[in-house]
């Protein structure tokens, strides 16, 4: 599925995010920025050790205790198809009582602000918070959706937004909220 926000494109697929060529892809990274489970260990396996040698250079350097969830650091891309890696922390579901939307979305706006900032073009986001943060994939894909519609209203600098899913379920589930929400707006 595809559909224009402002000069934006946001394309919804079935991919595995590691294949994707883009400016960047965006890693469902944990605070520790050192490697994990899903998305996470797949970016770092496949795009090799440069990402975790910056990745350890961020933690010395910038955040020696952990990145922030809702915050956002970028590296080079190593061994992947995308020039660059932003490693976001999406909150961990705990029923939705602790700013859990409110950190999910800054997960995403922080991503796409540092991508205008360093002058990227294109960008592919997995479901943050979806697989081992147990996230409801409904009210994340709103919040996704959402969050992306809303900062390419304000900002141009991104010609391309690709939302890149694992599985045909969240695929399903992205497609349906997609489509809800661009006939509601």
């Amino acid at each position: 599925m595809e559909f224009k926000v402002g000069n934006a494109t946001i394309q919804i697929i079935k991919s595995d995010i590691t294949d994707i060529e883009a400016d960047a892809i965006v890693n469902a990274a944990n605070s520790m920025l050192l490697g994990g489970a899903g998305v996470d260990g797949a970016i770092h396996s496949k795009g090799g050790p440069k990402i975790l040698e910056e990745c350890k250079k961020i933690r010395a350097t910038e955040w020696p205790d952990g990145l922030p969830t809702g915050n956002a650091v970028i590296t080079s891309g190593g061994n992947l198809k995308a020039k660059h890696v932003i490693h976001t922390v999406g909150p961990i579901w705990r029923g939705g009582f602790y700013n859990e939307a409110k950190l999910l979305r800054a997960a995403y706006w922080n991503s796409l602000k540092l991508a205008s900032t360093n002058n990227l073009r294109s960008i592919a986001f997995p479901s943050i918070s979806t697989g081992s943060y147990n996230y409801p994939t409904d009210e994340a894909s709103q919040i996704a959706i959402n969050a992306i519609k809303d900062y390419l209203k304000k900002e141009n600098k991104i010609e391309t937004v690709i939302l890149a899913l694992y599985s045909d379920k969240n695929l399903e589930i992205y497609t349906k909220t997609s489509q809800a929400l661009i006939t509601k707006n």
